[in-house]
Order: structure tokens, then C-alpha cells, then sequence
């Protein structure tokens, strides 16, 4: 389907490039490149033969280089486009690229030598101009570093695990993520680069078996594979000889010098040091560049990208002077050793000496006189109009003259394509244009199906273009041109937080734990004790004055975690009465609570409010001013809310997501709704420069709207005050933005409906007191980002409604996080690189002592860039004025300690430096890390800590998981297992906070959870307390080390045990076993029957169990039963073979010759009993 508009200026391209000359495209707009790039890529394939790629597209950024891949499988989808990515971090860097960038250029590199493209599917490579500067490894090194396996081959699976090792694959309990394997028994996992799932091999000795794909959150299997091709991991092997031929190299180029020389001890002991790749040409003596792997490939250059290259030299040679002149004031002390510049990137010489040679196609979006001599070739193509005047002049729909143009293209007899940005806008593009007269459209997913439409048809597509274009009949109208800037949201698969969640969360010796009928203990780890000769894993706790408590894991969900890390927590005594009698004050002051709460969600429900539903037809228009796409878990939070607005209760929800998540939008549509029905909206904040930022905004997105916009604060001049006043009494402001200022006395509204509270957890009790009697009669929606205020236990024990936005908007993942000892070098060319970009800076310390320390070093290090020191302990005028100047741009560099992590959204400031990381708390990073990267910029969060000590073991866990964590969202589940960091009181108020203390979050949580269902159902009976029956059958409780080798996985899989309830859960959990580990050993069979033996045991409310070779011994809790005579009915039917003993147990007899015997017998007789207990309570 080509669309170049002159085949002879094709074809005149075309032969030049084959022949190895080179052209100039002239008259190419952004986005048609792709087009004109399909048409050439075709017509070279047809005479290329077999080539590596027949078109090499080279782009001045990343960015540009995505939207151009997106708009070529547009324009030809049966092309094979390959992406060869730059690395992610700097030049003469401290860290490696990022483990899937590196992926990615392996995977790429490896298709180069082993494939070739062809003529039905012509072969693209996709590059950047940093990408192709930078030296790669030797092509003949890679064309031999490959691992090719079918089932059925002989494969050593020692040899692949060395192979793993060696290309920068990294061991892990449980694959997540790729790179990662897993080694257990006879099944090795993996996730090599380059699938889009994770990989499952089973050996059976040295053949190998079968090869599955499977599902990395589930750990199921999904489907099978009949072969798997493997690619390194990382640019840099470590074998004997690279390693010999680096040390060698290393000696050679910075003296013999090495001892304290991390990089060259971690080398040479065969690990991985963070950044190695920065020395790749020591461990081969020779590298190449992509395009020796793309030899006879024609290049097109992106427009301008001389200029980018040179930019790109010259930013090369600053960063290798810098470390330079770094390392030469002391070479013995030097921690960084840089290689020269043209050992790691091309010279400016070689990179116009390449050029010359191949044959190259520039692009230009300028017209330019065509001609032989000149070897410029026109594409007729010029940019689309872009509807930015009508978009600022409020009097005019840009809809409808969006229509009105596009009639006016077809008119002229070209086809029109709309772009979108993604399939949700498209959607709502096609929408809003139908509302102004445009419906006769349809869905494309090609230009070829584009081509196919009746021409009167408009076709709708979604394709990454910044703006539109018009080239020969084809008329393309961006998403952007209509609706202004858009932030594209990256559709890609996202790690989950859980994951990491379940196994940061898993029990760890030392941990502090609280046992429902013991209080807190100190948990020291998994004991394998002997019981009735059969071994049993026992989990170990100490109490105050060294008592030890064996606990069996299948009772594991007794124990809880206690949820502070403090050393100050008094442990209890075992058998003591402290913990019994606080356990009961705490039910009763529950109670209490739990009443509190049902008497006021009670009495809401019977109120009547009005019922606000938004007209469909602006508020459509008034969506397509958002510019993102909604997420899901956003989309169903704004439809839960408006929902709950036109219900005619009062509403009342908590919407919980992490900062930038898009809360703020969820609250415009609800004021949306509201103002427009005219009901008055009041959004409460707590700090003025808040109250500023969302007046801003309900501003510009009210903009043109029947709706008048006021802020009240301290900020606001008294004259302005006044008129708000005045305009909230008499009706004529229908939305008033304020901190606490909107609930005072002198402030009265003529009709409120709707009060949308952001941060609630920062207001005072008073304030608190005075929003909950507004409550009764209103609307009221709470926006929070911290994730444990009392706001939100209320609404997880179900009293209120909630809304959880746990995925991020605009691609939030690319918070680049690095943790760093502390470099001078690296902490300034952060901030710098910050500056020239006209960003701005955040240098958190953890002490007020510390701010003066950062202060001088800035002042030494970085004279260029301005600096404000902002704390908490200022006065509150003048900490307001310092960040209303940092905000305002007037500062480079915000010096602070931890107050910047609530509030502020500061959309230029995309870098982070948190001076000794190591003493904050995990959640308290992911808060700072989440003020930045809140724009369409890459963001950078540096974690330094200090260089020549040693960090304490819960530091570096607490980085490690917080690097691993790029996920956003991850901040509602972190701040669970970290509430201690968060401190609880200022949170849940103080008398919560007292209970928590007493009894530990987890078990607090959930006895407040029980008392709320219990009274909701109308039981005002104290709730049953959590208790595990004692199961002694003389079986081993064990899963055995050679099945499961890892301690931390192990314990995790005993608590999801303990979990199972039914029959059909510990059936799917074996299959999941089998999946994961390998067929079940005897231990782990007799376990599953043991746990499903329990879950009866709860039913027949069955305590203890007690099976020999003679017989079953039953005791039940409390001695009561369900349906006492339906179990003397069953003991008599049994004759002889059953008794009940003066203690009320009852005694089976029975002959048992073995272990699997006893279980199956227990496990009948506990069947018959449920039977006979569930037939007594229907009765009841």
C-alpha cells in the first residue's frame, strides 16, 4: 500500500541506496517518515537478497525512535521491526544499564547474526543515534554464544546453570521477572529475554523432559514449547578468560594498583559488579559497533541528527574529563578508573567516516529544490493543522471545527485518518466527534484497512503521533492537534508489587510476632522437632524471661506480625495473665468502636441528598480536557462515584492511591457533577500551597464552563476573601477551593452538595469533628495518598465505601532508581544534568544537623545551580514562602529533610537525591521517590549511602526491595508491613494508636474486621476468638529441604497452607506444587491430607485430634457440638468401635497398620462428623 507520491521519486531513491549512494527525503513531516520509510524498506527487500535488516531508521531520542516504530507497523505491519535501545543511565556511569535494556539489545544483536530479513517480511532496525555511537560486543564472540534445547535433547543441567551464570543471569527463590532462574530438584525456571512469559524446564537425569511456559503471579503453567532459543543477559560474560584477559587489561591500562579496587576484586572473584559494563572492551580486547552486524544496510537519519550526534560526542568527552580529573587528583585512592573515550564509543572521525561509506537517506520536514545534481528528492508532505487558537479562545468548540475540517479534506478528495493516542481515547474521540455530526467512522488497526473504506468514511486508528500530516491523498488529523498535549500511556507488563510484597512480608528471624493466645514473642526461626516419632517443623518463639513456645506450622495463622520494629516492645510472659486481660480491655474497647461506626453509617443511610448525574454531552467534552488515559482501577473509582452521586444517599468514599495516581481527577468529575446541577462544591486541603496547586487546576479544567472558581486561604488578599464569601452565600461561586479556612464559622454556603476533602489525615480533630457533621447531609469524597489513616480502616472493615487507584497513569515506571555509595562526581552531574534540562532538584537529608553538611557541599560542588533550605521546625509563614519560591522556579535545588514526602506536585522537579538513605524507612523513600517523575521526563531518584561503611542488613533489605520496586502503587501494600516507619499515631488518632501498640496491627485489623461484621449482621455476642485445632497423628509435618531448599519460600508456603479452607483450595495448591516444585514427595502428601484433616476439624469444631495404630481420640472445643444427638446417634450406631470417655472426649476404635492409614482414617470419621454438625445448625 505505498503512499510516497511519486513512484519515480521512489524509485530514484531506492536505486541510489542500493547502489550505495545517498539521498536527501525532503518535505517529511514527523509521522510520515514511517510511511515513506514502509515504501522504501519494501522496494529494497525486493532486490536486498539475504541481509541482516534491508533499512536501518536511526532517531535522535528514544522517544522519537517509539513513535516511529508505532507509526511503521501502521503503515506496514508484515514488516519486522527490531528496537536496539540505548542504554538507560549515563556515560562513564556507577551502574549498569537496567537489566531488561540490556535484554532487549542482546536479543536484537543475536537476530542480527543468526536471521536474515526476507522478502515477504522485510527486516527493520530501529535504532537511536546514542545506541548506535556506543561500542557493542564482537559480533564473532555472540554468533558463538547461544543455547538452543528441545524436549527430548540431552542437556546437563549443571552445564546450563554454569551457562546462566555465566551471561548475567541472576538466581532468585522465585522467578518475577526477566533474567531471573530458579533452580529446584529436577525443574529449573527461567525467564529469558526476548518472552513474553516466564519458562519451565523438567529434567528426568540428563534428558530434558518437557518445557513449559507459565504464568509469573500464579506460578501455573500455561502452555507448552517446543524449543527454546537462549540469549546472553548482559554485554559482559564473566568466564575464566574474559576474566583473565580484564585483569590483564586493567593492570595494563590504570598500574598494578588494586587492592581496595572493588570493581577489580569483584572481577576477579567472578561477580558482578554494579557498572562492570563500562569496561566491556578490557574483557574482550575488541568490540564492534551495530552497524558492523548491519554491514551493508542503507541508514535513514532522523532531521537534525548530525547535530544530536555531535551534541551526544562532546556530552561523552565532558563526562570522561570529569571523572578524569577526578581520578588523576589521586590515582592509588581513585574509586572510579575511566576507560578512554574512543574504547567505548565511536570517534567524531570514524562516526563522518561510516557515513560516508553507506548509503543514507535524510530526512528533512523542509521543502528544498529537487534535482540530480542536488540529490533531493520531494515526498510532498507538510504538517496537518493544528487547532491550537481555537482551543484558547473559549468562544469557539474545537470539536466542531474539528469536523468542519475534516469534511473540508474529504472535499478535497483525501482520505482521513484520525489518530489516537490510545484504544480508550480513540473510543471517546469517536464519541465526542459523532456529537458534532461526524458518525459515519470506523475502527482501523492498519493503513491498508484504512485504504480499504469508502472514501466519505473516516477512519480511526491509533497510532503515537505528536501531530498530523497531509502527503498525496492521505490526510492524518492528531489526537493532539485537536486536544492539545497528550501523555501517552506505555502499554507494557508491570511487575507486581505483590510479589515482591509476599516475599519482603515473609516471617524473618528477629521479627516480633503476637500469638492470639500468648501476646508478642520474638520469632527465631523453623525448628524440625520429633512428636509421636515422626518429624514436625515447628516454628520457634521466645517470651519474656526466655520462655520458648514450639509452634506448629500448621497452625501458623495463630501467629500474626506484631508490625513495629521497635526494640522498646515489652514481649509477654508465657502463661501469664497480662495478655489475656489486655486482650479482653481491647474486645471490649472495640466493641465499642465497632458500634461508634455502624451508628453512623446507619444513620447516613438514612438520609436523603440530592441526586447529581452529569449531562452526558459536556461532560464528555469536559473528559476530553483530561489529557491521559484513565486507568482501569481510575476509570472504576470515577464510575463508583458518580454512581454513588446519583443514588440519593449521602455518599461517602475514601478514594486510596499513591501520589500523581490521578485522585484529583476522580474529584473533578464528582465536582463536575455536582456544580452543574448546580450544588455548590467545597474542596478542603491542608496547606495553602495545596489550596494553590488545586485551584490552578479546577480553574483551567472549569475554564469556559458556567462555573465560577474561588480559593480561600491565607494566601488569598482579604478583598478577594470577601467576595468568595459573599459569592458562596449568595450562590454566584459554585466551587470553592481552601484550606480549613472553607469550615470555619464566618463562611456559610447557599447550597453545598458535594465536599471533597484531599489529604484528610492532616487535619486536626476539630476540623475532623466539624467535616462529620457536615457528613449527615452531603456528599462527601476523601482523597488519600498515605495509605493507613484511620479513614482508610474504616473503610477496609467495610463501614465506608473505597476506591483503590493502585495503578499508575502516563507511564510513572520510569523512575530510574540507583543506590549509590556517595560520589561527589555523580551527585553533581544529577543535579546539573536536572538544571541544563530546566528542571529542578530535591536533596533530602534525614536530620536537621545534616541540612548545613549538604548546604556547603552544594556550595562547593555546585556554585552554578541556586539552593533554599526548607525543615519542619520553621516558622510555618516562612517555610510556606520557601516553597512557594521553590515551587515558583526561582530555586534550583529544594534542601530539606522528609517534609517534602506529602503534598506537593512539582512537575519540574524529576531529580532526587536522598543524602544516608540508609537511615529511613522503606515507606518513607517510596513517598520521597514518588514526588518525582510526575511529567512526561525521565526521572532519577539517587540513593546515596555513605562510601566506606558498611550498612546495617535491614538498610540494605530495605533498598534492595525499594530499587526492585519500580512499580508504583506498591505504597498501599509497603506501608502495611511498614507502619512502624509511617508511625501510627498521628494516623489513626490516639486512642487507636494505643490499641495498636497493645496487641500489634495485624491482629488489631482484624478483630476490628470481625466486631464490625458481627454487629452489622445484628450479633451482639462477643465474635469467636481465632484458634487452630492440634492435629497428632504421628505423620511427619514437614516439607522436606531437597523440595524446598529456600527457608523464606518454605515459611511463605506453610502460611498459604494454614490459609486453605476447602477441599477445592488444597486441591489447586497441590497442582500449583507439583507445577512449581516437582511431584509431591510422601511428607508433603501426608501434609495436604493433614491440612484438609484441619479445615474439617473447624467445621465439627473439633480442638484436638489424637490417631495411634489402636484407634482415633476426639475432643471438642468447649465440649460443644453442633448437633449433640446426631453424634450420640452416630457413637451408638458404632457399637463397641466408639466411646465417649468421663472427659467428655470420644474414642474411636480402630486398627491402623501405617501412617497413610490413620490420616485416611481420621479423615472419614472427621467427614462423618461435619455431616452431622451442618445437618444440626440448618436444623437450628
Amino acid at each position: 500500500m505505498s503512499v510516497a507520491p511519486t513512484i519515480a521519486g521512489l524509485n530514484r531513491a531506492v536505486s541510489a541506496l542500493a547502489g550505495g549512494r545517498s539521498v536527501t527525503l525532503t518535505s517529511v513531516p514527523d509521522g510520515f517518515d514511517a510511511f515513506v520509510a514502509a515504501d522504501l524498506a519494501r522496494a529494497l527487500a525486493a532486490t536486498a537478497g539475504e541481509t541482516p535488516a534491508v533499512l536501518v531508521h536511526v532517531a535522535r531520542d528514544g522517544q522519537r525512535s517509539r513513535a516511529f516504530m508505532e507509526a511503521l507497523a501502521f503503515a506496514a505491519p508484515q514488516i519486522e521491526v527490531l528496537e536496539f535501545p540505548a542504554w538507560d543511565c549515563q556515560p562513564y556511569d556507577r551502574v549498569s544499564p537496567n537489566a531488561a535494556t540490556a535484554a532487549r539489545r542482546m536479543t536484537v544483536l543475536s537476530r542480527l547474526t543468526r536471521s536474515r530479513s526476507s522478502a515477504e517480511q522485510p527486516r527493520v532496525l530501529c535504532t537511536t543515534i546514542n545506541a548506535l555511537l556506543q561500542r557493542v560486543p564482537p559480533r564473532r564472540w555472540l554468533e558463538k554464544q547461544s543455547f538452543s534445547a528441545a524436549p527430548g535433547n540431552a542437556v546437563r543441567m549443571d552445564s546450563l546453570v554454569d551457562w546462566l551464570e555465566i551471561n548475567g543471569f541472576v538466581r532468585s527463590s522465585t522467578v518475577r521477572d526477566t533474567g531471573e532462574y530458579a533452580v529446584r530438584g529436577g525443574i529449573l525456571d527461567m525467564w529469558p529475554p526476548g518472552q513474553p512469559l516466564p519458562v519451565r524446564l523438567d529434567f528426568f537425569g540428563d534428558t530434558l523432559e518437557s518445557i513449559r511456559a507459565f504464568d509469573a503471579e500464579s506460578q501455573r503453567t500455561t502452555g507448552q514449547l517446543r524449543a527454546l532459543d537462549l540469549v546472553p543477559m548482559s554485554e559482559v560474560q564473566l568466564t575464566s578468560d574474559t576474566m583473565r584477559a580484564f585483569r590483564q587489561a586493567y593492570v595494563a591500562a590504570f598500574g598494578a594498583a588494586t587492592r581496595g579496587d572493588t570493581l577489580y576484586e569483584a572481577v576477579s572473584e567472578g561477580r558482578r559488579h554494579p557498572g562492570l559494563e563500562h569496561w566491556m572492551p578490557l574483557f574482550y580486547g575488541e568490540t564492534s559497533t551495530l552497524l558492523d552486524y548491519v554491514p551493508d544496510a542503507p541508514l535513514m537519519l532522523d532531521s537534525l541528527i548530525e547535530d544530536a550526534a555531535g551534541e551526544r560526542l562532546g556530552e561523552i568527552r565532558d563526562y570522561y574529563d570529569a571523572r578524569k580529573a577526578q581520578h588523576d587528583l589521586n590515582p592509588q585512592e581513585s574509586l572510579y578508573k575511566p576507560l578512554p573515550p574512543d574504547a567505548l564509543y565511536m570517534t567524531p572521525e570514524e562516526w563522518r567516516g561510516r557515513l560516508n561509506k553507506s548509503a543514507v537517506a535524510h530526512v528533512s520536514p523542509f521543502a528544498s529544490p529537487e534535482g540530480a545534481a542536488t540529490n533531493n528528492i520531494d515526498c510532498f508532505g507538510r504538517v496537518g493543522r493544528n487547532f491550537a487558537p481555537e482551543r484558547t479562545n473559549d468562544a469557539i468548540n474545537v470539536f466542531e471545527v474539528a469536523v468542519s475540517h475534516i469534511r473540508e479534506l474529504q472535499g478535497q478528495g483525501r482520505r482521513v485518518i484520525v489518530a489516537a493516542w490510545s484504544d480508550g481515547t480513540r473510543e471517546r474521540l469517536s464519541g465526542v466527534l459523532a456529537e458534532h455530526g461526524l458518525k459515519a467512522t470506523d475502527v482501523v488497526a492498519s493503513l491498508g484497512q484504512a485504504m480499504a473504506l469508502p472514501r466519505e468514511r473516516v477512519a480511526l486508528a491509533v497510532i503515537g503521533l505528536e501531530a498530523g500530516f497531509e502527503a498525496g491523498d492521505i490526510a492524518v488529523v492528531g489526537e493532539q492537534d485537536i486536544l492539545g498535549d497528550r501523555l501517552v500511556r506505555n502499554r507494557r507488563r508491570t511487575k507486581r508489587a505483590q510479589d515482591f510484597l509476599t516475599e519482603v512480608a515473609a516471617l524473618t528471624p528477629g521479627d516480633l510476632v503476637v500469638h492470639v493466645d500468648h501476646g508478642i514473642a520474638r520469632f527465631h526461626g523453623l525448628q524440625v522437632i520429633e512428636a509421636a516419632g515422626a518429624p514436625h517443623d515447628c516454628l520457634e518463639l521466645h517470651y519474656a524471661g526466655g520462655d520458648k513456645l514450639f509452634l506448629p506450622v500448621e497452625n501458623l495463622e495463630l501467629l500474626s506480625r506484631y508490625g513495629s520494629e521497635g526494640t522498646d516492645v515489652q514481649l509477654d510472659k508465657l502463661g501469664g495473665v497480662g495478655w489475656q486481660t489486655r486482650k479482653a480491655r481491647m474486645k471490649k474497647r472495640i466493641r465499642e468502636i465497632a458500634h461508634e461506626l455502624i451508628r453512623i453509617a446507619a444513620a447516613r443511610t438514612m438520609q436523603e441528598a440530592p441526586k447529581l448525574a452529569p449531562p452526558e454531552g459536556v461532560y464528555d467534552e469536559f473528559c476530553a480536557r483530561f489529557p491521559y488515559d484513565e486507568t482501569e482501577d481510575q476509570q472504576n473509582a470515577i464510575d463508583a462515584v458518580l454512581e454513588d452521586l446519583a443514588r440519593g444517599r449521602p455518599m461517602d468514599r475514601l478514594v486510596c492511591g499513591d501520589v500523581g495516581f490521578g485522585k484529583t481527577e476522580v474529584a473533578l468529575r464528582a465536582a463536575f457533577a455536582s456544580a452543574i446541577n448546580g450544588k455548590q462544591v467545597a474542596v478542603v486541603v491542608p496547606t495553602t500551597l495545596l489550596a494553590r496547586q488545586h485551584y490552578r487546576n479546577f480553574s483551567q479544567r472549569f475554564a469556559g464552563l458556567p462555573v465560577k472558581v474561588a480559593q480561600l486561604s491565607r494566601m488569598v488578599p482579604a478583598a478577594d476573601q470577601r467576595t468568595a464569601k459573599q459569592g458562596l452565600a449568595d450562590g454566584t461561586v459554585e466551587i470553592v477551593v481552601g484550606t480549613h479556612a472553607v469550615l470555619g464559622k464566618t463562611v456559610s454556603f447557599k447550597d453545598l452538595g458535594l465536599v471533597i476533602i484531599d489529604e484528610e489525615q492532616h487535619f486536626g480533630v476539630n476540623h475532623k469533628e466539624r467535616l462529620k457533621s457536615l457528613r449527615a447531609e452531603v456528599h462527601v469524597l476523601t482523597l488519600s495518598a498515605t495509605p493507613i489513616p484511620r479513614t482508610l480502616q474504616l473503610a477496609l472493615t467495610g463501614v465506608r465505601e473505597l476506591s483503590i487507584i493502585a495503578s499508575p497513569p502516563v507511564d510513572r515506571l520510569a523512575v530510574r532508581t540507583f543506590v549509590t555509595p556517595f560520589d561527589e562526581l555523580i551527585v553533581r552531574e544529577a543535579l546539573l544534568r536536572e538544571r541544563y534540562r530546566g528542571g529542578q532538584s530535591f536533596y533530602v537529608c534525614p536530620r536537621i544537623e545534616d541540612l548545613d553538611e549538604a548546604a556547603a557541599f552544594l556550595r562547593q560542588h555546585v556554585p552554578e545551580a541556586k539552593f533554599i533550605i526548607a525543615h519542619g521546625q520553621m516558622a510555618a509563614t516562612d517555610l510556606e514562602e520557601r516553597m512557594s519560591a521553590f515551587y515558583d522556579g526561582k530555586y534550583d535545588i529544594l534542601v530539606s529533610t522528609a517534609i517534602v514526602e506529602s503534598g506537593l506536585d512539582i512537575p519540574t522537579a524529576n531529580t532526587l537525591i536522598v543524602h544516608r538513605a540508609d537511615m529511613f524507612g522503606l515507606a518513607q523513600l517510596y513517598q520521597l521517590r514518588g514526588r518525582v517523575g510526575r511529567s512526561k521526563t525521565r526521572a532519577y531518584a539517587l540513593f546515596t549511602v555513605p562510601a566506606r561503611r558498611t550498612m546495617t542488613v535491614q538498610a540494605e533489605r530495605r533498598l534492595k526491595v525499594l530499587q526492585s520496586l519500580d512499580t508504583l502503587g506498591a505504597g498501599f501494600q509497603l506501608a502495611s508491613h511498614d507502619l512502624d516507619i509511617r508511625g501510627a499515631g498521628n494516623l489513626l488518632g490516639d486512642e487507636q494508636s494505643g490499641h495498636i501498640k497493645e496487641v500489634g496491627y495485624e491482629l488489631y485489623q482484624q478483630m476490628l474486621e470481625e466486631a464490625v461484621v458481627a454487629l452489622k449482621a445484628g450479633i451482639e455476642a462477643p465474635v469467636e476468638e481465632a484458634w487452630s485445632p492440634t492435629i497428632s497423628i504421628g505423620t511427619p509435618v514437614t516439607i522436606p529441604e531437597h523440595y524446598i531448599a529456600d527457608l523464606t519460600l518454605r515459611l511463605g508456603i506453610y502460611r498459604r497452607l494454614t490459609g486453605l479452607e476447602t477441599e477445592e483450595e488444597i486441591e489447586t495448591f497441590a497442582a500449583e506444587m507439583i507445577d512449581r516444585f516437582g511431584p509431591l514427595p510422601e511428607e508433603v502428601e501426608q501434609l495436604m491430607k493433614l491440612i484438609s484433616i484441619k479445615t474439617l476439624c473447624r467445621r465439627a469444631h473439633v480442638e484436638k485430634v489424637d490417631a495411634g495404630p489402636k484407634g482415633v481420640i476426639i475432643a471438642f472445643r468447649d465440649n460443644s457440638f453442633a448437633n449433640p444427638q446426631g453424634l450420640v446417634r452416630y457413637v451408638a450406631e458404632q457399637g463397641s468401635d466408639a466411646k465417649v470417655r468421663p472427659d467428655m472426649r470420644i474414642v474411636f476404635m480402630r486398627d491402623f497398620d501405617n501412617a497413610s492409614e490413620r490420616l485416611e482414617g481420621t479423615r472419614l470419621i472427621m467427614r462423618t462428623l461435619v455431616a452431622i454438625a451442618e445437618k444440626g445448625k440448618k436444623a437450628a
